[in-house]
């Protein structure tokens, strides 16, 4: 048998060609090892022996080994993220919803704030309670005296005139009117809030709720023509283009007669409100007879 040599005997050919055929052999072993447990199905057939002219040998093996496997996904952990999912996405909407509250609450508190700041002027409230035309009466005896006809107001709607009657005059304001004059008929009167009975006894009652002078609406004015001082005595004389001049605290109103009619007393619809300005005189009719109402119509000058 040939003698063994020695490493250091060995030329650098045969120490490369050993040290091949060992790193071969390692390789071989692992390879095995990958087949057996599965982590390898097939492998490159062996290199052929290397000489000094041959490229350096790469180990492949290594880069096998560290191929990452894939990790089976645990259902209950997949379900777990499917409800912290919709969990993030209910709180993303409950937060829009909660800015989107806020800011209509914000518009709101605004509108109210500049609603307090700018307070609107108020309407005259719409002449829907008359049960019939104010200065109703019986006609005067001899020596003068009248009392309220109560025979014109239908007998179920007398409870509610008169809790009307106990209605509280409105508080005096400077827009409100004071004092009629009508030049042609001699006119120049007083103007006292309310048309109930104690009130035409001091001049003319403007019906509560109907417009202030000057105003959109309808002016209504009404006053006895035989008793207490037949205000009224002569409006049956009136013509269009007459003036009716109503006075505030702070100016004059001209109005221009239109037109008078003759109703009776239950055609409370003369009393409603009107688009522009305008001026409604009513009173009994004929004089001391008293069953119908005469009323004038006039509208506010320019």
């Amino acid at each position: 048998m040939p003698r063994r040599k020695s490493p250091e005997e060995l030329s650098v050919e045969e120490l490369r060609r050993l040290l091949v055929e060992k790193r071969r052999g390692a390789r071989k072993e692992r390879l095995e090892h990958f087949r057996r447990t599965g982590r390898v199905i097939s492998v490159a057939p062996d290199l052929p022996d290397l000489t000094h002219d041959s490229a350096p040998i790469v180990d492949t093996a290594e880069g096998a080994e560290s191929v990452p496997q894939p990790v089976p996904v645990n259902p209950r952990r997949k379900f777990l993220d499917r409800v912290l999912l919709g969990v993030e996405v209910l709180a993303v909407i409950g937060l829009i919803g909660v800015l989107l509250n806020g800011l209509g609450l914000l518009r709101t508190l605004n509108t109210e704030v500049v609603a307090a700041l700018n307070p609107e002027t108020p309407t005259a409230t719409p002449l829907v309670m008359a049960v019939v035309l104010p200065s109703g009466h019986v006609p005067p005896d001899a020596q003068g005296n009248t009392k309220p006809n109560e025979a014109e107001i239908p007998e179920h709607l007398r409870p509610m005139v008169q809790s009307l009657a106990n209605m509280p005059v409105p508080t005096p304001a400077p827009n409100q009117a004071v004092r009629i004059q009508i030049p042609s008929i001699n006119v120049d009167a007083p103007v006292v809030q309310g048309d109930g009975w104690e009130q035409l006894k001091k001049g003319v009652g403007q019906y509560v709720g109907s417009s202030a002078p000057g105003e959109n609406g309808n002016v209504v004015l009404s006053a006895h023509n035989d008793v207490y001082g037949e205000l009224f005595r002569y409006l049956d004389r009136l013509v269009p283009g007459d003036q009716v001049i109503i006075s505030t605290h702070q100016r004059q109103f001209v109005y221009i007669v239109d037109r008078t009619v003759l109703v009776e007393p239950t055609a409370v619809e003369v009393m409603a409100s009107s688009g522009s300005p305008t001026v409604t005189l009513i009173s009994c009719y004929p004089y001391l007879v008293d069953t119908q109402r005469i009323v004038v119509f006039a509208r506010l000058q320019n």
